[in-house]
């Protein structure tokens, strides 16, 4: 996928821009993940900080306990709820963002299925596609 690459929330009060070529998809199969989406978990594209701008309006934050121990930031639209992207505390570095939040994904597959321990019976994993119990490395 040629960057850069734009994305919002579901009203568009939250645009952002991407600004690195996505060689990763993960699905994450995580509780936080499950009870944030509503659904079995979501697919998330990890990227570097500096290759993520927001440009337009200001996500909240929410701050949370992962399962590893660590502080996860949890960043959504205060108008619509929309989840846009989480950073660990840890590691300002990386943003985790969310997939389905992109304006066009193209051909994108999802490459590695994490937090797998925890996924619900209905969630499919491609056999083909990378598995990880809990958190990668």
């Amino acid at each position: 996928m040629p960057a850069p690459l734009s994305g919002s929330c579901l009203c568009g009060a939250i645009r952002y821009t991407i600004d690195a070529p996505v060689t990763e998809l993960r699905a994450c199969h995580c509780t936080h993940c499950q009870k944030t989406s509503g659904a079995g978990g979501s697919v998330n594209v990890p990227l570097a900080s500096d290759a993520f701008k927001i440009t337009q309006g200001t996500p909240k934050r929410y701050a949370a306990k992962a399962e590893s121990g660590r502080t996860l930031y949890r960043f959504f639209c205060a108008e619509c709820g929309s989840p846009i992207y989480s950073q660990r505390e840890s590691n300002p570095a990386m943003v985790t963002l969310r997939a389905g939040t992109l304006d066009n994904a193209g051909d994108m597959k999802i490459t590695a299925h994490i937090w797998t321990k925890s996924k619900r019976p209905w969630s499919y994993i491609d056999p083909a596609a990378q598995q990880i119990p809990g958190q990668p490395n």
